[in-house]
Protein backbone atom coordinates (compact mmCIF):
# COMPACT_ATOMS: atom_id res chain seq x y z
CA UNK A 1 0.00 0.00 0.00
CA UNK A 2 2.81 2.38 0.87
CA UNK A 3 4.48 2.00 -2.53
CA UNK A 4 1.20 2.65 -4.37
CA UNK A 5 0.59 5.74 -2.25
CA UNK A 6 4.12 7.00 -2.95
CA UNK A 7 3.63 6.46 -6.68
CA UNK A 8 0.32 8.35 -6.68
CA UNK A 9 1.72 11.35 -4.82
CA UNK A 10 4.81 11.29 -7.08
CA UNK A 11 2.53 11.37 -10.15
CA UNK A 12 0.52 14.31 -8.78
CA UNK A 13 3.42 16.39 -7.40
CA UNK A 14 6.16 15.26 -9.83
CA UNK A 15 8.39 14.88 -6.74
CA UNK A 16 9.39 11.34 -5.63
CA UNK A 17 10.56 12.55 -2.22
CA UNK A 18 7.20 14.13 -1.45
CA UNK A 19 5.64 10.78 -2.27
CA UNK A 20 7.85 9.06 0.30
CA UNK A 21 7.19 11.83 2.83
CA UNK A 22 3.41 11.66 2.38
CA UNK A 23 3.39 7.86 2.63
CA UNK A 24 5.53 8.12 5.76
CA UNK A 25 3.07 10.56 7.33
CA UNK A 26 0.23 8.14 6.59
CA UNK A 27 2.33 5.35 8.12
CA UNK A 28 2.81 7.45 11.25
CA UNK A 29 -0.95 8.02 11.42
CA UNK A 30 -1.66 4.28 11.30
CA UNK A 31 1.19 3.66 13.73
CA UNK A 32 -0.32 5.97 16.31
CA UNK A 33 -3.72 4.41 15.60
CA UNK A 34 -2.36 0.95 16.35
CA UNK A 35 -0.70 2.12 19.55
CA UNK A 36 -3.89 3.80 20.79
CA UNK A 37 -6.01 0.79 19.79
CA UNK A 38 -3.67 -1.51 21.70
CA UNK A 39 -3.11 0.65 24.79
CA UNK A 40 -6.69 1.82 25.44
CA UNK A 41 -7.99 -1.65 26.47
CA UNK A 42 -5.11 -1.92 28.94
CA UNK A 43 -5.91 1.46 30.49
CA UNK A 44 -9.70 1.02 30.48
CA UNK A 45 -10.20 -2.68 31.19
CA UNK A 46 -6.82 -4.07 32.14
CA UNK A 47 -6.99 -6.27 29.04
CA UNK A 48 -3.81 -7.07 27.10
CA UNK A 49 -5.65 -8.48 24.07
CA UNK A 50 -4.61 -5.50 21.95
CA UNK A 51 -0.92 -5.51 22.88
CA UNK A 52 0.05 -6.81 19.44
CA UNK A 53 -1.67 -3.84 17.82
CA UNK A 54 0.39 -1.54 20.03
CA UNK A 55 3.64 -3.30 19.10
CA UNK A 56 2.81 -3.26 15.39
CA UNK A 57 1.84 0.40 15.69
CA UNK A 58 5.15 1.19 17.37
CA UNK A 59 7.03 -0.62 14.60
CA UNK A 60 5.12 1.33 11.92
CA UNK A 61 5.72 4.61 13.73
CA UNK A 62 9.49 4.08 14.00
CA UNK A 63 9.90 3.05 10.37
CA UNK A 64 7.63 5.80 9.07
CA UNK A 65 9.56 8.38 11.09
CA UNK A 66 12.89 7.27 9.62
CA UNK A 67 11.44 7.24 6.10
CA UNK A 68 10.04 10.74 6.58
CA UNK A 69 13.39 12.10 7.77
CA UNK A 70 15.20 10.43 4.88
CA UNK A 71 12.70 11.85 2.37
CA UNK A 72 13.04 15.36 3.80
CA UNK A 73 16.84 15.23 3.56
CA UNK A 74 16.72 13.87 0.01
CA UNK A 75 14.24 16.56 -1.02
CA UNK A 76 16.56 19.27 0.35
CA UNK A 77 19.60 17.74 -1.37
CA UNK A 78 17.72 17.56 -4.66
CA UNK A 79 17.06 21.30 -4.46
CA UNK A 80 20.75 22.12 -4.07
CA UNK A 81 23.71 21.85 -6.45
CA UNK A 82 27.34 20.82 -6.04
CA UNK A 83 28.32 24.49 -6.27
CA UNK A 84 26.23 25.25 -3.16
CA UNK A 85 28.41 22.91 -1.09
CA UNK A 86 31.83 24.04 -2.37
CA UNK A 87 34.15 24.84 0.55
CA UNK A 88 35.16 28.53 0.63
CA UNK A 89 38.88 28.99 0.02
CA UNK A 90 39.24 25.41 -1.16
CA UNK A 91 42.82 24.02 -1.31
CA UNK A 92 43.72 25.01 -4.87
CA UNK A 93 47.17 26.13 -5.97
CA UNK A 94 48.64 27.30 -9.30
CA UNK A 95 51.08 24.83 -10.89
CA UNK A 96 53.75 27.44 -11.69
CA UNK A 97 53.85 28.89 -8.19
CA UNK A 98 57.25 28.35 -6.56
CA UNK A 99 57.44 26.06 -3.55
CA UNK A 100 58.59 29.05 -1.48
CA UNK A 101 55.48 31.04 -2.45
CA UNK A 102 53.34 27.96 -1.89
CA UNK A 103 54.74 27.47 1.61
CA UNK A 104 54.46 31.14 2.55
CA UNK A 105 50.95 31.69 1.21
CA UNK A 106 49.24 28.35 1.87
CA UNK A 107 51.10 26.33 4.49
CA UNK A 108 53.00 28.30 7.14
CA UNK A 109 50.68 29.03 10.05
CA UNK A 110 47.83 27.16 8.37
CA UNK A 111 47.10 23.55 9.27
CA UNK A 112 43.71 23.00 7.63
CA UNK A 113 44.89 21.32 4.44
CA UNK A 114 47.63 18.75 3.88
CA UNK A 115 46.79 18.14 0.21
CA UNK A 116 46.13 20.70 -2.54
CA UNK A 117 44.61 20.45 -6.01
CA UNK A 118 46.87 21.90 -8.71
CA UNK A 119 45.60 23.85 -11.71
CA UNK A 120 47.11 25.42 -14.83
CA UNK A 121 46.75 29.11 -15.70
CA UNK A 122 43.33 28.41 -17.25
CA UNK A 123 42.05 26.85 -14.03
CA UNK A 124 42.03 23.29 -15.40
CA UNK A 125 42.78 20.55 -12.89
CA UNK A 126 46.23 19.00 -13.41
CA UNK A 127 46.98 17.02 -10.29
CA UNK A 128 47.54 16.96 -6.55
CA UNK A 129 50.42 18.13 -4.38
CA UNK A 130 50.91 16.77 -0.86
CA UNK A 131 52.38 19.14 1.73
CA UNK A 132 54.52 16.38 3.21
CA UNK A 133 56.35 16.04 -0.11
CA UNK A 134 57.97 19.46 0.32
CA UNK A 135 60.41 17.75 2.67
CA UNK A 136 61.90 15.95 -0.33
CA UNK A 137 63.19 19.25 -1.76
CA UNK A 138 65.94 21.27 0.02
CA UNK A 139 64.51 24.59 1.23
CA UNK A 140 67.31 26.38 -0.64
CA UNK A 141 65.72 25.12 -3.87
CA UNK A 142 62.15 26.13 -3.01
CA UNK A 143 62.35 29.57 -4.69
CA UNK A 144 63.27 28.02 -8.05
CA UNK A 145 61.16 24.86 -7.89
CA UNK A 146 57.55 25.08 -9.14
CA UNK A 147 54.66 23.23 -7.51
CA UNK A 148 54.24 21.16 -10.67
CA UNK A 149 57.61 19.51 -9.93
CA UNK A 150 56.05 17.81 -6.87
CA UNK A 151 52.62 17.39 -8.40
CA UNK A 152 51.11 13.94 -8.86
CA UNK A 153 49.06 13.88 -12.09
CA UNK A 154 45.46 12.77 -11.64
CA UNK A 155 44.12 11.72 -15.01
CA UNK A 156 41.41 9.57 -13.44
CA UNK A 157 40.41 11.82 -10.53
CA UNK A 158 36.62 11.87 -10.18
CA UNK A 159 35.01 15.31 -10.53
CA UNK A 160 31.43 16.59 -10.60
CA UNK A 161 29.82 19.42 -12.54
CA UNK A 162 28.92 22.49 -10.50
CA UNK A 163 25.25 22.31 -11.54
CA UNK A 164 24.95 18.65 -10.55
CA UNK A 165 22.19 17.88 -8.05
CA UNK A 166 23.65 17.52 -4.56
CA UNK A 167 21.52 14.41 -4.10
CA UNK A 168 23.26 12.78 -7.06
CA UNK A 169 26.63 13.92 -5.70
CA UNK A 170 25.91 12.20 -2.38
CA UNK A 171 24.92 9.02 -4.22
CA UNK A 172 28.21 9.10 -6.17
CA UNK A 173 30.20 9.61 -2.96
CA UNK A 174 28.41 6.71 -1.26
CA UNK A 175 28.79 4.40 -4.26
CA UNK A 176 32.49 5.12 -4.76
CA UNK A 177 33.24 5.57 -1.03
CA UNK A 178 34.62 9.10 -1.41
CA UNK A 179 34.80 11.67 1.37
CA UNK A 180 35.35 14.64 -0.96
CA UNK A 181 35.01 15.60 -4.63
CA UNK A 182 36.45 18.38 -6.83
CA UNK A 183 33.76 20.56 -8.42
CA UNK A 184 34.25 21.93 -11.94
CA UNK A 185 32.27 24.39 -14.07
CA UNK A 186 30.85 23.64 -17.52
CA UNK A 187 34.14 24.61 -19.18
CA UNK A 188 36.20 22.45 -16.82
CA UNK A 189 37.49 25.23 -14.56
CA UNK A 190 38.06 23.97 -11.03
CA UNK A 191 35.76 25.78 -8.59
CA UNK A 192 36.80 24.01 -5.40
CA UNK A 193 36.01 20.89 -3.45
CA UNK A 194 33.07 19.67 -1.43
CA UNK A 195 33.09 17.07 1.31
CA UNK A 196 30.67 15.41 3.71
CA UNK A 197 31.19 18.19 6.26
CA UNK A 198 30.33 20.95 3.76
CA UNK A 199 27.21 19.05 2.69
CA UNK A 200 26.10 18.72 6.32
CA UNK A 201 26.82 22.42 6.80
CA UNK A 202 24.65 23.51 3.87
CA UNK A 203 21.82 21.28 5.10
CA UNK A 204 22.08 22.84 8.58
CA UNK A 205 21.95 26.31 7.04
CA UNK A 206 18.88 25.33 5.02
CA UNK A 207 17.24 23.87 8.15
CA UNK A 208 17.85 27.06 10.16
CA UNK A 209 16.54 29.20 7.31
CA UNK A 210 13.33 27.15 7.15
CA UNK A 211 12.88 27.29 10.92
CA UNK A 212 13.48 31.05 10.87
CA UNK A 213 10.53 31.54 8.50
CA UNK A 214 8.13 29.76 10.83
Amino acid sequence: GGNILKALVWQVTDNPHKGVLFASRVGQFFGWGGIIYGVLPILLYGSFNGIWFALIGLFLLQNAGMSAQSAMVQDQLDGLTAEDAVIPNSPIVFADLSLREFANEYIIGKDQWRKFLVTDEAGQLLGVVIVEDLKTVPTSNWPVTPVRALMKPVKTLKTVQSDHSLLEVVKIMEKEQLDQLPVVSDNGVLMGILDTASIRSILEERKKAIQGKR
